[in-house]
Formats: structure tokens, C-alpha cells, sequence
């Protein structure tokens, strides 16, 4: 294991709960994780199925499943990952290494009560809850990935791919690589930058084509000029949007962004598990327009190898990237006949 990386066994205790005025029904609770504190919502009895969210989101994105799969006889548990809301943050880039997340994930069970746990994850969380199954199997049992695909460790080195992409634009992962270089743009104005990204990768307010690619920045130019302005995503109204700036405003986006500054690490952490398949019981929901699915395709393509015991694929129509908060019904059903048929 790499110098400084945290321990992939770490026990961890529940602190406190309490009932969430946000969530009716659900409790929220403070974690005691070897890392530090994880906040997380909590809701239902039955097997533990955890939550992982992507950026810039929260466990509120989970609001629609959590009670969903409560009422299907689960503990759906969504977590806020570290560097999110009442999470624990900390000031160290490397501190958001994947290895990191992982160890959480597995304090988070432990500290629940648990010994094992079907992982869920969407956008970042979906590598994240990936990697939690595939170091971790006797912990993580199960795997369900929303809108990105999985991809095993390996390639050639993150950075240096990246920077060979978008020709005279700059990829989005290489952009948020110098620390305060994207915190400068979107700090100013979190609502609006988030609304923004929010509506351009939704399938009902896309940002246009013709105005090219909102994973490419040309060069001296913000990733918000290429988002569309005007109205909000069918999925997200005013309150939502509230709810994920406040958290925002209040912590700030280094934490997030600092995940996408340890790609090079990761690299070289998994060195071990270069090509590895994750070989537990798995589901791929994406979504149809989500041009994550399309520029990944051939890790959706390379399934039967990478996941072999995987139930289904499934591109939901007119869908874009944020899958479970654009079709909150069809996600539903989806994972709770595929957690049935694990029974």
C-alpha cells in the first residue's frame, strides 16, 4: 500500500441522529470514521444499500431513492462524501485520493452496524462505489453504477491522456487541475454556476451543440461560457437548487474539485489492480443523452469482461448525466427489482 495512503480495515462508530426535516421519514447521523466525520441520511431497515453521490452534488440527490428503496425493505444509506456538506474536509490534496474514499465507504458500514453493503454511486460516486467492490468484495457485495461507466485502473497516466484531448480547448478534468484555477470561477457565484451545469447536462435543457462541448474550456475562457442560461432542468426546481448552493457556499469547492486532482495518484495507488474486473453482481443505469455514455462506450462495450456477473445495461431515452434526480421513477424500479433478484 503507498506511504500515507489511509487503511482499507478501519472500524468507526455512530455519533448521533436525527430526524430530517428535508426528508420525512429519515434520520440523519454523524459517523466517527479513522478518517473523520461522515455525515449521512438514513432511512428503512433491511440490507444496507449506500448512497455515493458525484460532484458538485450531495446525499440530496438520493432523496427520491432513499425512501423508494426504504419502502422496499432496504437501509438506504446516503453518505456526504469527505470534502461535502457536514462531512469532514481536509486541507490536504491528496486527502481525496480514491483510496481514501474506499476507506470511508468502509467505515461507513462498520460504523453502521454492518458487515456488508450493496454500493450504489452516480457521476464520481459510480468509480468511487467501483473501486469500494473492487478492493474491498468482502465488504461491497453488490454494484450498481449510474451514468459512468466502469473502467478498470490502468492506461497510460491521467494527466497525460487528458492533455492530449480537445486539440485547441482544454479537457474539464485538466482545467480543474491547478488548485483555485476553477474555485475562482465558480465561487463568485455558486447558484449560478451550478444551475448552469446542472441544465447543460440534463436531457430536457442540454446545452446546444453547435455551442460545443461543455467538457472542453477553449483556451483563456471560463467552463461556464458554454452553459446554457434561461431556465431550470424539469428535475431541479428553486428549493433544490437552494438546498445544493447553500451547501456549497457554506464549504466551498476545493474538497470536491480535489478528487479530480488525485486522477495521477489513483493511477499509481492501484497500480496492483491495473486491467482488474470487479466480479460481484452489478447494474449500469445511464442515461440515453449523457455524453459521459457516449465517450466512455467502449467501457460500456468491454462489460463482459470488466463486469462479468453484470444483471443489466440500461440507457434511459431522453436522459442526460444526473440519471436518479431526471427519471427518479424508472432509477426506483429499476434498482430495487435488480436488488430482489440478489436475494
Amino acid at each position: 500500500m503507498p506511504e500515507h495512503a489511509p487503511s482499507l480495515s478501519t472500524p468507526g462508530t455512530a455519533r448521533s441522529a436525527r430526524p430530517s426535516t428535508l426528508l420525512p421519514g429519515a434520520v440523519h447521523r454523524l459517523l466517527d470514521t479513522p478518517g473523520g466525520r461522515i455525515h449521512c441520511v438514513e432511512q428503512g431497515s433491511g440490507p444496507l444499500v449506500l448512497l455515493i453521490h458525484g460532484f458538485p452534488e450531495s446525499w440530496y440527490s438520493w432523496r427520491h431513492q432513499i425512501p423508494a428503496l426504504a419502502a422496499a425493505g432496504y437501509r438506504a444509506v446516503a453518505i456526504d462524501a469527505r470534502g461535502y456538506g457536514r462531512s469532514f474536509t481536509p486541507a490536504a490534496t491528496d486527502a481525496y485520493r480514491m483510496l481514501a474514499h474506499v476507506a470511508d465507504n468502509t467505515a461507513v458500514v462498520r460504523a453502521l452496524g454492518e458487515e456488508t453493503a450493496t454500493v450504489v454511486g452516480h457521476d464520481w460516486g459510480s468509480p468511487i462505489a467501483a473501486h469500494s467492490a473492487l478492493l474491498r468484495p468482502d465488504v461491497f457485495t453488490a454494484l450498481a453504477l449510474l451514468s459512468v461507466p466502469y473502467s478498470p485502473p490502468g492506461g497510460p497516466r491521467p494527466t497525460e491522456a487528458f492533455s492530449q484531448m480537445g486539440g485547441d480547448e482544454e479537457f474539464y478534468v485538466s482545467y480543474f487541475q491547478t488548485p483555485g484555477r476553477a474555485e475562482a470561477e465558480i465561487e463568485p457565484d455558486v447558484r449560478g454556476w451550478l444551475a448552469g451545469l446542472y441544465a447543460g447536462l440534463s436531457g430536457d435543457t442540454l446545452a446546444p451543440a453547435d455551442q460545443g462541448s461543455l467538457f472542453f474550456v477553449p483556451r483563456g475562457a471560463r467552463m461556464a461560457d458554454r452553459f446554457p442560461t434561461g431556465r431550470l432542468p424539469g428535475w431541479l426546481d428553486a428549493s433544490d437548487l437552494d438546498f445544493y448552493s447553500a451547501e456549497f457556499e457554506r464549504t466551498g469547492l476545493t474538497g470536491p474539485l480535489n478528487r479530480y486532482r488525485n486522477v495521477d495518484r489513483d493511477w499509481e495507488d492501484l497500480a496492483a489492480w491495473h486491467g482488474a474486473p470487479v466480479t460481484q453482481p452489478s447494474l449500469f443505469i445511464g442515461g440515453a443523452l449523457d455524453s459521459t455514455t457516449t465517450w466512455m462506450s467502449a467501457a460500456i462495450d468491454a462489460y463482459p469482461k470488466t463486469l462479468p456477473e453484470l444483471s443489466d445495461s440500461h440507457l434511459l431515452d431522453g436522459c442526460g448525466h444526473w440519471v436518479q434526480q431526471e427519471r427518479p421513477d424508472e432509477v426506483n424500479a429499476l434498482l430495487t427489482d435488480w436488488l430482489h433478484g440478489l436475494r
